[in-house]
């Protein structure tokens, strides 16, 4: 016999929703039924939306070769009660939305507030606390949960739940745009563009969701391998199984250099890869490197692809 959070799930239809921070890919998106709100760039008085009006290579040799900078805004109020509309005109009963962190951003908010109004269909605002590969991981976990037949409680104690399992390390070639955007939580104790240093960042995920500068290193090697040290130190006693994914902006070299050395050196842990396109790179700049790992989504789920009950996971501690 089915448990209850599977029988449920007759009389739901439940849709999935998250941001372009995301960078899902479109056979993703497709796979795991999930539908994908663009958020605007803001530059010399222009809005453009997140990899629709503006590509990834193009966004960061604009970057590059301008004498303006850009910045970002989130989706309106009035941009997500339309998507709202388009799920209640399909007869769904329920929605998730997945946002980038609210330690960054102030979309969460906006998603709460028409949550908070909104009387046609459930809406279940969930603030993965970060950004990019992370919230892709929570984005495709929901959509694998909502496929095999788990009810709303199940999907969003396991939102929950790999949000615990979550981490992140990513280095910046300077702090500049991280100062500028407002998006560094230490910034006035870190001077790193002055000493020619490599600062290594991380986001409190299981906190407030903010970034902060945790180490610095004066060379790239230096700083490459006090990443690999942590998560080696946060990763090898858990137990369960791990995926990595990691992530570039504009240096597909460095991430294949990356990407060989992890999947040498960690043969265990599942190794994907993936980008920091146009909104995150307004906050990082170009050739920052990234790597965020979780609880592998996999292990959600039977041999048979149920989903598992009460799977209450060790928390990170970073």
């Amino acid at each position: 016999m089915l448990s209850k959070h599977m029988e449920v799930n007759n009389f739901m239809k439940i849709g999935v929703l998250t941001d372009s921070s995301s960078y899902l890919t479109k056979e993703q998106c497709e796979k795991y039924g999930i539908d994908v709100l663009p958020i605007p760039i803001i530059w010399d008085k222009k809005e453009y939306l997140d990899l629709i009006d503006i590509g990834f290579h193009e966004f960061y040799e604009k970057l590059n070769t301008s004498t303006t900078l850009p910045t970002t805004s989130q989706p309106s109020v009035g941009t997500v009660k339309k998507y709202v509309d388009k799920y209640v005109d399909e007869s769904y009963t329920d929605l998730i939305i997945i946002t980038l962190s609210s330690g960054i951003s102030s979309f969460y908010n906006n998603v709460l507030s028409v949550a908070n109004e909104e009387t046609r269909i459930k809406i279940h605002p969930f603030d993965c606390k970060i950004t990019c590969a992370g919230e892709a991981d929570a984005a495709i976990l929901a959509g694998r949960l909502v496929k095999a037949g788990a009810d709303i409680d199940l999907i969003m104690h396991d939102l929950k739940d790999l949000r615990n399992t979550t981490d992140v390390r990513f280095m910046v070639d300077n702090l500049n745009h991280l100062k500028r955007t407002g998006r560094l939580s230490n910034a006035a104790s870190f001077v790193g563009s002055i000493l020619k240093i490599k600062p290594i960042l991380s986001m409190d995920v299981q906190n407030e969701g903010k970034i902060s500068a945790i180490a610095k290193e004066r060379q790239y090697k230096r700083a490459y391998n006090h990443i690999k040290k942590d998560f080696d130190k946060l990763t090898s006693n858990m137990p369960y199984p791990i995926q990595l994914t990691i992530f570039h902006a504009d240096d597909a070299e460095r991430e294949a250099e990356w990407i060989n050395d992890y999947q040498t050196s960690f043969p265990k842990v599942k190794v994907d890869q993936s980008i920091i396109g146009p909104v995150v790179g307004v906050h990082v700049g170009q050739h920052t490197m990234a790597m965020i790992w979780c609880r592998d989504l996999d292990s959600y789920f039977d041999e048979n692809g149920k989903p598992l009950l009460n799977v209450n996971s060790q928390a990170v501690k970073d």
